[in-house]
């Protein structure tokens, strides 16, 4: 039908050219840009004690080396998000998006992680809620918190249904996930409580990892969409009810091997395969993204490339575990920015891999690679052929078997467990920090009933938050979850952004250029984000009541919430702190 005329006529940007461009721009801004960040804004001092040594106590506050540490927090920030958005957004070519991903990181995602983790280090390990209502008001911090819970909520929602959708049309993965589970869980025990130690546990954790892949390829496990939903609540609950050491250091440190593995293989088939792109560079700018709708790139974008270009979630993490471990000063920008551009690349490598060999994984769906039918039926035929993830991981699959010879097969499962490892790490740490803030909740409202209830009962406050995304993912696919998760991330990294610009100008010895690097990014995309999540709420929800109306008025009502918060919280900024005073000075100064 004319397919392969029209692939090759497209091989005019390659996976060398795109992937060497990333990789060079990410070298060149970590150390010119962040570089100065940490040492003329921050001043970072490597003989000034972190909070891991002031207030060390050896269950949070833990002095940790800065390898370590980067593995713990990558695991904890990355999640499916640097592939599911990024192959998602492919709807409208993969320069729009690609272009998204490199600036985003560089102006706002970076910027905002590293500054959000140094804000906590000098605020004793607190989390950047509480630096904001130090900073306004103690109105601010609590209704932050409560913007942060229904973020949580969607986070849960959107990550269980992009794991049981994987894990659906992908057998192989679940059975291969289920045992990855099963082999932290062993390491952790060997780790902590037996002879081996690191090195020994380690060795044997990998040849169990390997093992997963290899079992989970020879025997699939096939489940319905909604089982594989209940078993995610069940697995969320119970696994952040658990002490740390069973399960989420072993998994995280394994993560962090999976990581580099993965995108070393990557990395080195994609420029050495040297491929063609078969997908159109651009399509439209109003392709079919979400749920079918007409969707403009601006200002919708951020609603689907979320943690692959910049993430609210990210501050979260950052300053509520990374601060509290971080050994030395100057170990924050490898950590804050480092693990930023890494997600970064990856979402490269994610635009490359399926720009390349795409066109192969759709070919028994894909009427046509004209633009106008990409824009028009591209998230349908990847739902076709098991959703965002299973795209990127036989794409990446496909490119490691051409230039290595393994089975594109195998390494699409090892593909897929890798994205589904951190994307189960997001889900249930998600569950874990929202059990901690329902407590936190309970005790600035002065419930004490409420409080003592979910303090001594971990698991029913972690079923609990579970059980609200749960139900969220139980009615409806990615394509209408995605983008409310993305709004709300994104709306929470621009008023994160927004409190470490008031920390700047207050605390720092500031100029007026960093204030405007760090407000205007923040002023740039709440405008954005709060345009976006309108234009979700107008054009998209409606259409679903429908067809899943339950779904739809818990969806919307949580949409309509965070709307208010979030212009409520704008107006704290403005009003009940210097965040104006900020702004006029940062417009008008000329020092």
């Amino acid at each position: 039908m004319g397919m392969h005329g029209q692939r090759t006529g497209r091989k005019t940007v390659n996976t060398l050219l795109l992937v060497g461009l990333g990789l060079a721009l990410y070298v060149v801004f970590y150390h010119v840009y962040g570089r100065r960040l940490a040492e003329r804004l921050v001043r970072q001092d490597p003989d000034r004690p972190t909070p891991a040594h002031r207030l060390q106590d050896g269950v949070d506050y833990v002095p940790t080396p800065r390898g370590v540490l980067f593995g713990h927090h990558f695991a904890s920030i990355a999640g499916a998000s640097p592939i599911v958005g990024p192959a998602i957004a492919m709807a409208w070519g993969w320069l729009p998006a690609i272009l998204w991903i490199w600036a985003g990181n560089v102006f706002l995602g970076a910027v905002h992680d590293y500054l959000a983790l140094m804000a906590s280090v000098r605020n004793d390990g607190r989390s950047v809620q509480w630096v904001a209502g130090r900073l306004m008001s103690r109105r601010t911090g609590l209704l932050f918190q409560v913007f942060i819970l229904f973020t949580l909520i969607l986070i849960i929602a959107a990550f269980a249904s992009i794991i049981a959708g994987l894990f659906h049309r992908i057998p192989e993965v679940a059975t291969a996930s289920g045992l990855f589970i099963l082999s932290a869980v062993i390491t952790g025990w060997l780790l902590y409580r037996t002879p081996l130690g690191l090195v020994g546990g380690t060795l044997v954790g990998l040849v169990l990892t390997a093992g997963s892949v290899w079992l989970g390829f020879r025997f699939p496990l096939s489940l319905s969409t909604h089982t594989w939903l209940l078993l995610l609540w069940l697995y969320a609950g119970l696994a952040s009810s658990l002490p740390v050491w069973i399960l989420l250091q072993p998994r995280d440190y394994l993560n962090a091997y999976l990581l580099w593995f993965g995108l070393a293989l990557g990395a080195l088939a994609l420029l050495l395969g040297v491929e063609g792109f078969h997908l159109p560079a651009f399509t439209t700018w109003q392709a079919h993204v979400v749920s079918g709708v007409p969707s403009p790139f601006w200002p919708v974008v951020p609603l689907i490339i979320a943690c692959g270009s910049l993430s609210g979630f990210h501050s979260i993490v950052a300053s509520g575990t990374t601060s509290k471990q971080l050994n030395r000063e100057t170990d924050g920008l490898f950590i804050g920015f480092g693990a930023m551009f890494t997600e970064g690349f990856l979402s490269t490598l994610v635009v490359a891999a399926i720009a390349a060999y795409g066109a192969t994984v759709l070919a028994n769906v894909a009427s046509s690679l004209e633009a106008s039918s990409v824009a028009r039926s591209y998230t349908s035929w990847i739902g076709s052929v098991g959703g965002p993830v299973a795209i990127f991981a036989r794409s990446y699959g496909l490119a490691v078997e051409r230039v290595f010879h393994f089975s594109a097969s195998l390494i699409a499962v090892f593909a897929s467990l890798w994205v589904s490892a951190f994307a189960l790490t997001t889900l249930d740490t998600t569950n874990r920090i929202g059990r901690f803030v329902v407590n936190e909740l309970a005790a600035e409202l002065h419930l004490p009933m409420l409080q003592r209830l979910f303090a001594h009962s971990r698991m029913l406050a972690s079923f609990t938050v579970g059980a609200l995304g749960t139900w969220l993912a139980w009615g409806g696919g990615w394509h209408l979850l995605w983008p409310a998760f993305g709004g709300a991330n994104q709306m929470l990294a621009s008023i994160a952004l927004m409190t470490v610009a008031l920390w700047v100008a207050r605390d720092l010895p500031s100029t007026r250029g960093y204030r405007l690097a760090v407000l205007l990014p923040a002023l740039f995309l709440w405008v954005t984000v709060t345009a976006a999540l309108l234009w979700y709420f107008i054009a998209v929800l409606p259409g679903t009541f429908a067809s899943h109306p339950g779904q739809a008025v818990l969806l919307g009502g949580i949409v309509a919430v965070e709307l208010l918060l979030n212009v409520i919280l704008f107006r704290e900024f403005l009003t009940h702190s210097e965040g104006l005073r900020l702004f006029q000075r940062s417009v008008t100064e000329t020092g």
